[in-house]
């Protein structure tokens, strides 16, 4: 049975969102959905550079600790 995600429209399409590079990658081949670390849910599928980067993301990023996996 195939995992049905709701996709969020709005921030995604003004903000650039931090994802594992793998997962990126992966979803611009095959057309998945990825998750940010604020947890915006999307398929991406333009150029994250002509966007600024997501306030939460960046927040969540530089609040890591090093080593975190997620």
């Amino acid at each position: 049975m195939e995992e049905r995600v709701n996709l969020e429209e709005g921030d995604h399409e003004r903000f650039s969102h931090y994802v594992p590079k793998d997962k990126l990658m992966e979803a611009m081949v095959n057309g998945t959905p990825v998750i940010a670390l604020c947890g915006k849910v999307w398929v991406p599928s333009r150029d994250p550079q002509r966007f600024p980067v997501c306030p939460d993301c960046k927040d969540i990023w530089e609040n890591m600790k090093e080593g975190d996996d997620e």
